[in-house]
């Protein structure tokens, strides 16, 4: 064995010799010689409080009595001023009602401060203590400034803020002759973050704004210690086969001389499968003094590659790359990521009216699927959790979702690689409404320019090796010329291999070509609104605020969605719960109430509540407010995600894909959500989930026929489809069943049947409300149940009015009151609880025991925490975090339906569980978590 592979074995099989290394601009996931600074703890101070220069606070022992002590997250970030407050409990109980403010009236141990401390730029301050020798040489890597920074290392600038500017775009200094072996010290000087001038981020209109706008570091400041041969950027750049039954993979290097004359050394890469022997390659490279070089190894091929895939589609194996860089057989540099083999392609299809030139149509290793996902938002003050984002992923995945939209968002390498194992797909891309979307390229210097290329290069490079990263674009506008080409020669010097699109609206680049896509509405629209595919602006095909499933949608939603009463209690003070009932015109902080808003009316969620007046009638209380909301929010996440698979057969005009706005936020919110910040579920959440199932039967609400969906990784047979239509009496008045169906995995079938169901009626003559309930069996099992509440007074929009708004005008709305006059409704339910790993796992069995007809309508289960006689614990007692395969569920006299939770037995806090069950006309009802008759 060579000395070089001699060095590349040990690394591989002496454990812990590869040092984890955090997320910063490099792309390794570990490497040696690769330290993450600041995992001691930060310092962090307004410098309106701090009189000394950089040379004297970047200066090792420099007095800090007074500063804040700030821990790093997940990433090994110190996040934002916010954050620093936070932790220090300068703004406690910062996400309950309007106490975020109030970190205005921040006062530091040395004094009053500015009225306004976050227009000041803040220190943030650490030591470190590199394991350096004499005679190697020190690399900083600064991952971005969320604003800007000045650089100090041991009293001496490194970088200015004109250098050192934006969110993303990554730097490394040469700070060899500055670090020392012991204790060093580095000083970074924020400067407030100014989305409209700086390529930074930005919360647009999704949460409040806070007070400090993000200014922070939310990527850790990295070291790199090394001999006179520095590795990194080691990547893989794929040629695959368009059969996926072979993969060419060229392993890369880039490898830096940082002596002062020419040095020799040897390069080796091992790329490890998922299962089977390593492949190791090698090179002898000789680099000139002070000099970076791509040291790229011949293709290697592999035959049959294992392939990654989409959860919904397949397995997720990930090889993994090591390379080592040494001289004289003495290891320099090492670094370890992992990669999927996967193909991913897009083309526009089914040019019609809507979209003359097409829809965007992705395809993963050469299957055309419909994209199902939500706007993710990271925390408000950009804290990195694992834990939480892996919560966060297997609630996506619960919702049967395809992946997720990150708007000039990245996220820290943790959560690419999490995405990874989990098969999630995430579409990355520039952000919206400021600094990324300019429209006079007169206003842009060579300075902006270097921002945006060196942005593209370092998000190309965090994120490549992801196979989950499966395409990148621009925002609501289309990029200036020299932006894109900036951009693209970024991304192609990174090797960044996804389709990259255009524009999220309906925009066009002459290289680039048309987006293909649409955005919009934001606000309440009808259920059946979805299904439109005929509507839209026949003089400005950009204006797609108007019209449901067709396109690739890649942002809309009805608007505000109402969370459990339960979890609003949590973050709404009293005074808030009451004006959410009785004034629909109050601005809610929660709904992103911010004075001098434009747009629609950001705050109140007066659209929504006309809807539910209008549609259901008028609450009178909280409770009944919250239950009405939440049934309409149901019926509406669950129509979008419907259509946009009832229509993707559609060839002439085909739904392609559909982007829910948003999916989560980054703190407690009223607005755009499938599920809360605490983890809470609602009817928006069980709505979307239903659509999502991976075996499907939805009605459709343009021509009443039932579609079948399989989105299931494997084919299906043997399936039947029963659908029964059933009056508020409980009377059948239609029964049909559809049998011997085979789907393969991803197909849709439509026109599986017809129900037969009333006929239209017309304001002002009586309106009757009916279900149609949908059951989809295998074997004689029932695998799938969607129940619909429908009414023979249609809602109908005003196209006229609705063009290229964010909701819809309507001349019509539908009228199910008749939902208010359900008779009562009696259920039991019995419950049983097992370890499932960490975790535990109940299994809720809820039985219509009526002796009446009717149905129980909207059952909703929680889990909670009781006391040793079976009942509810006080106060809030509901696990939020719990997550259920199935809610919100209706049952005749005779069914029962089996729901299953999984949680945290920490959750219980010693307590043992109950599972509440509540319905719109039936009586709380609660059991033990480990069975007993109901209470």
């Amino acid at each position: 064995m060579t000395r070089k592979l001699a060095v590349l074995a040990a690394l591989l099989l002496v454990p812990g010799v590869l040092s984890v290394a955090g997320p910063a601009a490099a792309q390794d996931a570990q490497s040696r010689g690769l330290t993450t600074i600041g995992l001691q703890g930060w310092q962090v101070l307004t410098t309106a409080s701090v009189r000394d220069g950089g040379d004297k606070v970047s200066t090792p022992g420099y007095t800090t009595r007074g500063w804040l002590p700030v821990q790093p997250d997940d990433a090994g970030a110190p996040g934002t001023e916010i954050n620093a407050l936070v932790q220090n409990g300068r703004c406690p109980d910062v996400f309950y009602s309007d106490n975020l403010r109030k970190c205005f009236g921040y006062v530091d141990k040395l004094g009053p401060v500015a009225t306004l401390p976050f227009a000041d730029p803040w220190w943030y301050r650490t030591d470190f203590t590199p394991a350096i020798r004499p005679g190697q040489h020190a690399q900083l890597t600064i991952p971005g400034i969320v604003g800007e920074g000045d650089v100090w290392v041991n009293g001496t600038l490194v970088a200015t803020k004109d250098v050192v500017s934006g969110a993303f775009a990554g730097h490394t200094f040469d700070v060899t002759k500055l670090v020392k072996p012991g204790r060093n010290t580095l000083a970074i000087k924020v400067y407030p973050n100014d989305p409209t001038k700086m390529y930074t981020l930005d919360q647009v209109d999704w949460g409040q704004i806070p007070p400090d706008n993000n200014t922070g570091i939310q990527f850790p400041p990295t070291l790199q210690v090394s001999d006179a041969l520095t590795g990194d950027n080691a990547h893989v750049v794929q040629d695959n086969a368009p059969d996926l039954s072979s993969s060419k993979l060229t392993v890369k290097v880039d490898v830096t001389n940082n002596a002062a004359t020419a040095r020799t050394g040897d390069v080796a890469a091992t790329i490890t499968p998922p299962s089977g022997a390593p492949i190791v390659v090698e090179q002898r490279v000789t680099i000139p003094a002070n000099t970076k070089k791509t040291v790229a190894f011949a293709p290697v091929k592999i035959a049959h590659p294992k392939v990654w895939w989409p959860y919904s589609m397949g397995d997720q194996p990930l090889y993994t790359l090591t390379t080592a860089v040494s001289q004289d057989g003495v290891l320099s540099t090492s670094s370890k990521s992992t990669f999927g083999i996967r193909t991913v392609t897009s083309r526009l299809v089914g040019k019609s009216a809507p979209l003359p030139e097409g829809a965007r149509q992705f395809t993963i290793n050469g299957r055309d699927f419909v994209f199902r996902g939500g706007g993710f938002a990271p925390d408000l003050f950009l804290r990195y959790d694992k834990a939480d984002t892996a919560h966060q992923l297997a609630l996506i995945k619960n919702l049967g979702l395809s992946g997720v939209r990150l708007e000039g968002h990245d996220m820290p390498q943790n959560f690419y690689d999490q995405a990874d194992r989990a098969g999630l797909l995430v579409i990355g891309g520039f952000l919206c409404c400021d600094a990324w979307q300019p429209e006079d390229a007169s206003t842009l210097t060579e300075r902006d320019y270097r921002i945006m290329h060196d942005s593209a290069y370092t998000i190309a490079q965090m994120e490549r090796n992801h196979p989950s990263v499966f395409n990148y674009g621009w925002s609501d506008n289309e990029p200036l010329p020299r932006q894109e080409s900036e951009t693209l020669r970024a991304f192609a010097e990174a090797d960044f291999q996804v389709p990259v699109i255009a524009s999220a609206e309906y925009k066009s680049t002459p290289t680039l070509g048309q987006s293909g896509e649409k955005e919009g509405p934001y606000d309440w629209v009808p259920p059946s609104y979805w299904y439109d595919s005929s509507h839209f602006d026949p003089e400005d095909s950009s204006r797609t605020n108007a019209g449901g499933a067709w396109g690739f949608a890649s942002e809309q939603s009805a608007g505000h969605t109402v969370p459990t009463l339960d979890s609003i209690k949590r973050f709404l003070s009293p005074a808030e719960q009451a004006k959410l009932w009785q004034d629909p015109e109050y601005n809610q902080y929660h709904a992103n109430f911010e004075p001098g808003h434009g747009g629609y009316a950001f705050g109140t969620l007066y659209t929504l509540d006309q809807s539910i007046l209008q549609r259901y009638g008028k609450w009178n209380s909280l409770e009944s407010y919250v239950d009405l909301a939440n049934i309409a929010n149901y019926e509406n996440t669950r129509s979008q995600f419907e259509a946009f698979l009832h229509h993707s057969t559609d060839r002439a005009n085909p739904s392609t894909g559909v982007v829910y706005w948003q999916l989560n936020k980054g703190w407690p919110t009223l607005l755009w959500s499938l599920y809360n910040d605490d983890g809470d579920q609602a009817g928006a959440y069980f709505g979307a989930q239903k659509a999502n199932k991976p075996l499907h039967a939805i009605y459709g609400y343009d021509n009443g026929s039932v579609t079948l969906d399989n989105l299931g990784a494997v084919a299906q047979t043997g399936l039947s489809v029963r659908a029964r239509v059933i009056d508020t009496a409980g009377k059948v008045l239609d029964d049909q069943t559809a049998a011997g169906i085979s789907l393969g995995s991803q197909g849709v079938r439509t026109g599986v049947l017809k129900p037969k169901v009333p006929a239209e009626t017309k304001a002002p003559a009586p309106a009757q409300v009916y279900f149609v309930e949908l059951q989809v069996t295998r074997g004689g099992t029932v695998v799938d149940r969607n129940v619909y509440w429908l009414s023979t007074q249609k809602d109908v929009v005003d196209w006229a009015k609705t063009l290229g708004n964010p909701q819809a005008t309507l001349a019509q709305y539908g009228n199910l009151q008749a939902l208010r006059n359900l008779p009562k409704s009696q259920v039991s339910a019995v419950a049983s609880t097992r370890p499932s790993g960490p975790g535990l796992v109940t299994t809720v069995t809820i039985t219509n025991t009526s002796k009446t007809p009717g149905a129980a309508f909207f059952l909703r289960a929680d889990v909670r925490r009781g006391t040793p006689g079976g009942r509810e614990a006080p106060g809030d007692n509901q696990l939020a975090n719990a997550t259920w395969d199935d809610n919100d569920i209706t049952l005749w006299p005779g069914q029962s339906q089996t729901l299953t939770v999984t949680y945290r037995a920490a959750d219980l806090r010693g307590a043992a569980p109950v599972i509440s069950v509540d319905g719109f006309n039936t009586g709380r009802i609660v059991v033990r978590g480990t069975g007993g008759a109901h209470a």
